[in-house]
């Protein structure tokens, strides 16, 4: 395998990939404070269950940092990305972008622009 192959495999990582996730960082990067869970709810359009299980997954991974308290009487949880969360998914949009240029370069040119029905090339 040459170093290219390797170098976006090894920052490709798949905890950012699900689509969920990727979208739940995409509305932490966007925000420049703590994100409330119910903004992240909306934003992403997740359920409560299914944006638990994601967060969950990130906190894990150690991507997210998830603060709770009470604001009043009302419990409130606030989400961020960590340090190294930022750079690690900063690294996995450079190998995503990497990886879709090489896709992209590697189309012949009459494919290119060509609809595409069904997984094959239709004749124009």
């Amino acid at each position: 395998m040459n170093q290219d192959k390797r170098h976006d495999t090894e920052l490709f990582e798949k905890v950012f990939h699900e689509p969920n996730r990727l979208s739940i960082m995409s509305v932490l990067c966007a925000s420049d404070k703590r994100t409330t869970f119910n903004e992240l709810k909306e934003g992403c359009k997740l359920t409560d269950g299914n944006l638990s299980r994601h967060l969950k997954t990130l906190e894990e991974s150690g991507v997210i940092t998830i603060k709770k308290k009470f604001v009043g009487n009302k419990p409130q949880t606030t989400v961020s990305i960590s340090a190294s969360g930022l750079e690690r998914f900063n690294e996995y949009l450079a190998a995503l972008s990497e990886i879709l240029n090489k896709a992209k370069k590697a189309l012949k040119p009459e494919k290119a622009h060509a609809p595409v029905f069904y997984g094959r090339t239709a004749k124009v």
